[in-house]
């Protein structure tokens, strides 16, 4: 098998149809095989693709696992010589399997695979990323990144000037469409399970090159991604959860002493964004959206505040908030 396709579903009824629609709905000179690993839907998902798409191989779960462990399921299950991690709520773009594949077999030294993805209304997703640093969340924080357009020294997150014609080497793509060599992706076990909900993608991108494998985007292929349909807007719950797994990433590749200094960036950024936000609310008056942004950040900045970022990672000791976390501390020291 040449390729196969990793999707995660969680009650994605609305938007799988058309994920699958676009891979079968067009000619593809690439053998592929295509896995959906299920986290326990209820939305009749399941029953869709196997009367829909009776050539999807569905593995039910019968709970949520997160983003890394259902990957890992499918990942366990794959035959292909490549694998393509896809979420959901993806559209795959005409002959994107088959360009990916050529531009992947032309270079046999690289370990993972990027591509251009789009917004719904057509603009560029910047799905490629710079690996996260305390100084890129130092600059983020005080606004400096913006200076990036003028030295790349103030760089964080985005490669600043670049639109995604161009190939070249990336740091980490992001996780609704990636692509890695099957053997590659076995030997280094697949995602970090320990990751429930984001930083997944950045953690297995960064082993990719800790491996001695570069990661490669070519704009050749096109995916259009429709951007977590089953998240609502600001939600706290997810705010937090980004923030646990940022400390967990950096504890992991740069030890104790950076979520320290981790926590101190992470506070500064979101004391300045809510005093920026307060200001736009007192000058244009109140509404759902800033509302919701603004109570987010009350209740992000407080569960960082009284947090201590290493025993939380030791312990997985944490200020009760309001917002249980998705899933049950992991042991990141074991």
């Amino acid at each position: 098998m040449k390729l196969s396709i990793v999707i995660i579903c969680w009650n994605d009824l609305k938007v799988i149809k058309g994920c699958l629609e676009s891979i079968y709905n067009q000619k593809h000179e690439t053998e592929f095989e295509v896995i959906v690993s299920d986290n326990g839907s209820s939305d009749g998902s399941v029953e869709y693709i196997r009367a829909n798409h009776p050539q999807v191989r569905v593995i039910e779960n019968r709970a949520n696992l997160g983003f890394a462990k259902a990957n890992n399921v499918g990942i366990k299950a794959a035959t292909g010589e490549y694998v393509l991690i896809l979420n959901p709520d993806t559209i795959c773009h005409e002959a994107a399997l088959d360009k990916w594949m050529a531009f992947a077999d032309k270079h046999p030294e690289a370990g993972g695979f990027g591509c251009r993805v789009l917004n719904p209304d057509g603009t560029f997703h910047e799905p490629a990323q710079v690996f996260p640093t305390l100084r890129g969340y130092w600059f983020e924080a005080f606004f400096l990144n913006r200076l990036a357009r003028f030295s790349s020294f103030f760089a964080s997150g985005e490669y600043v000037g670049w639109d995604g014609w161009s190939e070249r080497e990336i740091d980490w793509q992001s996780g609704c469409c990636v692509l890695f060599r099957g053997e590659l992706l076995r030997k280094l076990e697949g995602f970090d399970e320990r990751f429930f909900y984001n930083f997944e993608e950045v953690d297995l991108c960064k082993r990719v090159w800790d491996a001695g494998y570069p990661i490669l985007y070519t704009p050749e292929p096109v995916f259009t991604h429709l951007w977590g349909q089953s998240i609502k807007r600001f939600p706290i719950r997810f705010a937090l959860e980004k923030l646990r797994n940022r400390y967990r990433y950096f504890w992991k590749h740069f030890g104790p002493e950076s979520v320290t200094s981790c926590r101190q960036a992470t506070i500064t950024f979101l004391r300045m964004r809510q005093a920026f936000f307060s200001l736009k609310r007192l000058l244009t008056g109140p509404n759902e959206s800033l509302d919701g942004r603004l109570e987010m950040y009350r209740v992000v900045i407080d569960w960082n505040e009284r947090l201590d970022p290493v025993r939380f990672i030791e312990t997985g000791a944490e200020p009760d908030v309001g917002h249980l976390p998705l899933a049950p501390a992991p042991r990141m020291t074991a």
